[in-house]
């Protein structure tokens, strides 16, 4: 299933676009990568192999995921990048009718390339979970620790090392033990991986609460090993929904408040507080709640005082250790010095539906083309290579 040839363009995909002219230096902190069929096949211990996660087909034409008897689809919206919008569909789709930029490497450069896209951060998708809790609630616990690490080596292997100037590396642990989960932070952080990618609201998912002291060992791990902890919109599941809603629409139209929620939780639970060093990045939710949530915080030491008892006040807090990213916020962006515009980056959410591929560029120049030059260098670039630690190209634009 490898190549680096564009789609046929059918009736599947739009025309294959040029390449757009580059004004800005653009790291991604949020984009997907889709395990390819290929991902698992060698990297499990021999008596486990025969288990690992494999792509079947349907008698429907799907091609799905089946795992420990369960099936995981790849739904339409999910890899939309280049596709027609007459063609937008929720059941599943085949790797035939996804951009090759979604599965494979070299394809993915290519469409990176196109989009005026230095480096990129790559979250998971629908076989893993955006945090690999499918893995980590396996039946058989030694094998979705097994499956966790293949894709963990997979990614280091294949999809990173091919490129590690163009891709961030971001990793999975197994949730299901913190010492085992923090023993492979630890492992992927000595190869290079800059962050791993955590339930915004274990809870949610039948973990323990980030309250109860369960998560030390892994916050720990990430404290020590500088790894920055990636918390994406939806990794814990969508919000409720009221029965006969539009679950599509209304799930996605509530990502800031899921991230408002996720964000509050984390600060309070205090791990900022006892590991000072630590960093938190939130992932698509946006930047619209973050001053609200930065002027309820004051409001709660100076007004109510139900804020007080840490040494460093709460809204200090929340801007020394939480990073935001966004994929324009075009009427809240005047916000970013209320957050602090060193905490701000920039998305593309590639291949998904609220993604900008191919026009992350003139997107930008829209929305962001009348900020200072400074500004726009810390929220298109420096911002995520400083908190990643990835190098910068020779020249940066602007």
């Amino acid at each position: 299933m490898q190549t680096t040839e564009a789609p046929d363009q059918g009736e599947w995909f739009l025309p294959e676009p040029d390449p757009r002219p580059v004004k800005y230096t653009v790291i991604s902190v949020d984009d997907h990568l889709v395990e390819p069929p290929h991902m698992f096949e060698g990297r499990l211990p021999a008596r486990l192999q025969d288990r690992a996660p494999r792509i079947v087909e349907t008698e429907a034409g799907h091609q799905v995921w089946e795992f420990e008897g369960g099936v995981f689809t790849q739904s339409g919206t999910n890899a939309l990048a280049g596709r027609s919008r007459e063609k937008i569909v929720i059941e599943p789709v085949r790797f035939d009718q996804m951009r090759p930029g979604c599965y494979d490497i070299e394809a993915r450069i290519r469409d990176m390339d196109i989009n005026g896209v230095w480096a990129s951060l790559n979250f998971p998708s629908q076989i893993t979970g955006f945090c690999g809790r499918v893995y980590s609630q396996a039946k058989d616990p030694e094998l979705g620790l097994a499956v966790t690490r293949a894709w963990n080596d997979w990614f280091h292997e294949e999809w990173y090392s091919a490129h590690p100037d163009r891709i961030i590396p971001l990793g999975i642990t197994f949730l299901s033990d913190p010492q085992l989960a923090a023993e492979e932070i630890r492992r992927n952080a000595a190869r290079g991986f800059r962050s791993v990618s955590l339930p915004e609201r274990p809870h949610r998912l039948g973990f323990p609460s980030i309250f109860s002291g369960y998560w030390d060992p892994i916050v720990e791990a990430c404290a020590e090993t500088d790894t920055v902890i990636s918390l994406h919109v939806g990794s814990s599941g969508m919000p409720d929904m009221p029965l006969d809603c539009p679950k599509v629409q209304l799930g996605a139209t509530m990502f800031g408040q899921m991230s408002l929620a996720a964000c509050s939780e984390w600060l309070w639970s205090g791990y900022a507080v006892r590991h000072p060093e630590l960093k938190i990045a939130m992932s698509e939710g946006g930047i619209g709640w973050v001053a609200m949530l930065l002027d309820r915080l004051d409001n709660i030491v100076d007004r109510s005082g139900y804020g007080l008892g840490w040494d460093t006040r709460p809204a200090d807090v929340l801007k020394r250790n939480f990073w935001f990213c966004t994929i324009d916020d075009p009427s809240t962006i005047e916000t970013r010095h209320r957050i602090g515009v060193d905490h701000v980056m920039v998305e593309t959410d590639y291949p998904h539906g609220d993604g900008t591929w191919p026009d992350t560029q003139a997107v930008i120049e829209r929305y962001w083309g009348d900020l200072p030059t400074e500004e726009l260098r810390l929220l298109t670039h420096e911002n995520a290579a400083r908190l990643y630690r990835h190098p910068l190209p020779d020249v940066c634009l602007p």
